[in-house]
């Protein structure tokens, strides 16, 4: 089972960027897929979801929206578009697959995790 995380950079505020997180290695429509940040000296927190059996999705206020998650089931790839950044989005990003048909916010309910991608957005 792997998750690869890509897509992340630098960028100004304001501006966008799309990650990527392709799956291998199980099922895609069994499971739900989240991204999650982590931010230097806090918790990682869960932003976005997506159950790519329906493409039923969540959003955290914080990025309400300006993020936009998708799934391509064919590439077995979940994308998230960020638009409109800001110097607070700078963080990791993670993408982590959940067994399950749910939508899940929590970090210990995930049952894989890719390597992170980093997004720094400059003032």
């Amino acid at each position: 089972v792997q998750l690869q995380a890509s897509g992340g950079g630098l960028v100004q505020n304001g501006g966008s960027l799309r990650l990527s997180c392709v799956a291998s290695g199980f099922s895609f429509d069994d499971y739900a897929i989240g991204w999650f940040r982590q931010a230097p000296g806090k918790a990682r927190a869960g932003i976005s979801c997506i159950r790519p059996i329906d493409s039923s999705t969540y959003y955290a206020d914080s990025v309400k929206g300006r993020f936009t998650i998708s799934s391509d089931n064919a590439k077995n790839t979940v994308y998230l578009q960020m638009n409109s950044l800001k110097p607070e989005d700078t963080a990791v990003y993670y993408c982590a697959a959940a067994y399950g048909l749910g939508i899940y916010t929590v970090a210990r309910v995930y049952d894989y995790w890719g390597q992170g991608t980093q997004v720094t957005v400059s003032s």
